[in-house]
């Protein structure tokens, strides 16, 4: 039977909903959780797709991946693309294809690992830094965050150029940028599965939580979002993955979109969006595990343009899905939460 196996870290609600749904459909396909011990450079994958939740949080995880995209797994998301993103990238990436992104600045390390010697190792970095060119470039205020980082772990709002010293003289070793501040209107978190379907959740991230309103978008701003992230994920090639659009004079700027390891769980989902993401997945698994080819001689480049959806790019009207006005579904019993037995959420990319 065809199997596909699942990386997780502490998330305790999607993991059984997830292999309870490929188990419901019997479509001969199984899911289960990976088992590794010590991985040898020889042994055989027994799975045609693995979902990864947690690689980012366990270095040997990534490892594994890449080896098992070599022996011919499919691997949701690609780890040699998840390996190379940062925020500096993607916010050029954006502005190349036509989205709306604020303007962003890498900034230099802070500090550096033992060893390094600033007038000797750093001589190609100029310094002191032109702190009033950059901050006339993104304007006041402004968002000093980890350019590699997620969660809303290292992120600050700046409001004077003595506030964005203060931040960057405490971030360490961490590499960050300094981004515009997008005064918005309305908040919007995207759900991408499968560079496919799109499920765009109003957001609060004040208080960090969705709010289920599914009359939210207007028709415009509703298909501007979903065919801007499918852009977007179509071209990091990613196949699950979350977005966030601030939305300000209408129009919707990507402010964070290359969250590969999305938070996914019942209590912040709430159970509506919930049993779309299991969903939704259990369809993308299916599909990638029938479609899945041994290994093969690798060509140069593959592994790390990742997986396409070459089909549906020319024809997105065919694929987008907004849930608007759509009726509550039921929830089985299986995937309702249990007030009195809440756990925290796993070390995903957002919630760690």
């Amino acid at each position: 039977m065809t199997k596909i196996g699942l990386l997780v870290g502490r998330e305790w609600s999607f993991p059984p909903a997830f292999i309870d749904e490929i188990r419901r459909r019997d479509v001969g396909v199984e899911a289960e959780f990976v088992t590794l011990g010590g991985a040898r450079m020889d042994d055989p994958v027994p799975y045609s797709v693995i979902i990864d939740r947690i690689s980012h949080e366990v270095p040997y995880y990534r490892t594994y991946l890449k080896y098992a995209a070599l022996q011919g797994a499919t691997v949701v998301n690609n780890p040699f693309m998840w390996s190379a993103d940062d925020k500096l990238f993607g916010a050029a990436l954006a502005t190349k294809l036509g989205v709306a992104s604020p303007r962003t600045v890498a900034l230099p390390n802070k500090d550096y690992v033992p060893g390094i010697v600033h007038d000797e190792s750093l001589r190609n970095l100029q310094y002191p830094l032109d702190w009033n060119a950059i901050v006339d470039y993104v304007g006041m205020p402004c968002i000093l965050k980890d350019a590699h980082g997620g969660g809303w772990r290292d992120v600050y709002v700046c409001r004077s150029l003595d506030e964005l010293l203060h931040h960057y003289n405490q971030s360490g070793r961490l590499t960050m940028i300094v981004q515009e501040f997008i005064e918005w209107e309305h908040f919007v978190r995207c759900l991408v599965i499968g560079q496919r379907d799109v499920l765009p959740m109003k957001y609060d991230p004040r208080e960090r939580k969705y709010l289920v309103e599914h009359e939210h978008l207007s028709p415009e701003l509703g298909k501007r979002i979903v065919d801007d992230s499918l852009t977007l994920v179509r071209a990091l090639g990613y196949d699950m993955n979350s977005m966030e659009w601030a939305v300000r004079d209408g129009v919707p700027y990507a402010i964070d979109f290359m969250n590969p390891a999305p938070d996914m769980d019942v209590y912040s989902l709430t159970p509506h969006y919930f049993e779309w993401a299991v969903s939704r997945m259990a369809d993308l698994a299916i599909r990638l595990a029938k479609t899945s080819h041994p290994a093969r001689e690798p060509r140069r480049g593959e592994f790390l343009l990742g997986r396409r959806e070459l089909d549906t790019i020319a024809r997105p009207d065919k694929e987008v899905d907004i849930p608007r006005a759509a009726a509550r579904p039921a929830v089985s019993p299986a995937l309702s939460p249990a007030p009195s037995k809440k756990r925290p959420s796993h070390p995903s990319r957002e919630s760690s």
